[in-house]
C-alpha cells in the first residue's frame, strides 16, 4: 500500500515540471550526434523536485543520454571509477540522491564517478526497452570512460557500475551482457570493452532475473534493507552469483526501507546501521585491490 501511494504521488508530480537540477559535474553526451534508436525524438527533458513529493530532483523524457563527470581531488585518485545508474522505476531518474550525492561520496574514497542519464523504458509514451536502449546507454558510458581514461586519471581495468533500484536492474544487465569491444568499429569508442570490472547493486530491481549469471560475471557487492520489498530478490541474486562461482558480498540491514542512496532521505539515516554501507563498500573494494593508487 505504501509503495502504491508513493508511485501515485510521484506520477502526479511528474505531470508538472520544475526548474532543471543543476548538476555540478560536466556533462558529456554519450553520442554527440544522437543516440541510436532515438532518431527523431526531440521532446525536451522534464524535471520535478524541490518539494513534491520530496526535496529530491527527478528527470524524465530523456532522448540524448549523457554522463556527468565527478573526479576526486588531485592526489587522492585511486584509478577506480564507477558509472552511477540512478533509480526511478525506469520512469524517471533521481539525479541528486542516487546520482550526484553518490558521486560525492565516491570521490571522497578517491573514486571517479560518472552519473548516467539514460533513456527510460517506462517514461510516458516511451518506446524504449530497459534491456535494449537503457542497457546500451550503460554500455556506452563504460566505453566512453575507458576511452577517456587517461584524461580522467582512471585505470581502464578498474571501471565498475553502481546502480540503485531500477538502476540496479541496469547494473545487473550490464554485468551479465557485455562484449570485448569491436576492433573494426569506425567509432573508436566502440572498440572498448563494455564489461564492468565490478558491480554494486543497491536495493536492485532484479526480481526473477538470475538466468544470465555465469562465471564471467564480475565481482559483485549487494546492499538492501530487510524491510524493503526487494530484499528477497536481492538475496536470490546473491545465491545465483555464489552458485556460478562469482565473488560476491551481500549486506542486509534490519530496517531502512527503499531508496536511501548513500546519504539517506532524512537526518535519521545517520543514526541507523544501514548508513555504514558505503564504508563496507569501501572495505570490499580495498580488499579486492581496486583502491590501490
Amino acid at each position: 500500500m505504501r509503495t502504491a501511494l508513493w508511485l501515485l504521488l510521484v506520477s502526479t508530480a511528474l505531470s508538472g515540471a520544475s526548474t532543471p537540477y543543476e548538476m555540478k559535474g560536466k556533462t558529456v553526451y554519450l553520442w554527440p550526434n544522437g543516440a541510436p534508436g532515438s532518431e527523431g525524438k526531440t521532446t525536451a527533458e522534464r524535471w520535478i523536485g524541490g518539494g513534491t513529493p520530496d526535496a529530491f530532483h527527478r528527470v524524465t523524457d530523456i532522448h540524448n543520454p549523457s554522463i556527468a563527470v565527478y573526479l576526486p581531488p588531485k592526489g587522492k585518485e585511486t584509478g577506480a571509477a564507477f558509472i552511477i545508474a540512478p533509480g526511478g522505476g525506469h520512469r524517471y531518474l533521481v539525479m541528486d540522491l542516487e546520482g550526484e550525492f553518490v558521486a560525492q561520496k565516491l570521490n571522497a574514497m578517491g573514486v571517479a564517478a560518472f552519473v548516467l542519464k539514460s533513456r527510460l523504458a517506462k517514461a510516458e509514451n516511451s518506446t524504449y526497452k530497459a534491456d535494449v536502449e537503457s542497457l546500451a546507454d550503460v554500455q556506452r558510458a563504460i566505453r566512453v570512460v575507458r576511452d577517456r581514461a587517461k584524461e580522467w586519471s582512471v585505470d581502464p581495468a578498474r571501471v565498475g557500475i553502481i546502480g540503485f533500484s531500477a538502476g540496479g536492474h541496469l547494473a545487473a544487465l550490464a554485468e551479465n551482457r557485455f562484449d570485448a569491444g569491436h576492433p573494426d568499429a569506425a567509432d573508436p569508442i566502440e572498440r572498448n570493452s563494455s564489461k564492468p570490472d565490478f558491480a554494486v547493486l543497491a536495493y536492485p530491481g532484479v526480481a526473477g532475473w538470475t538466468s544470465g549469471i555465469s562465471k564471467e560475471t564480475p565481482p559483485t557487492f549487494l546492499f538492501v534493507n530487510n524491510d524493503d520489498a526487494l530484499s528477497t530478490a536481492a538475496a536470490e541474486y546473491y545465491l545465483a552469483l555464489k552458485k556460478a562461482g562469482v565473488t560476491a558480498e551481500l549486506h542486509v540491514f534490519r530496517r531502512g526501507g527503499h531508496g536511501v542512496g548513500m546519504t539517506g532521505r532524512t537526518s535519521e539515516f545517520t543514526k541507523m546501521p544501514e548508513s555504514k554501507w558505503p564504508e563496507l563498500l569501501q572495505e570490499w573494494m580495498s580488499d579486492l585491490g581496486y583502491l590501490k593508487r
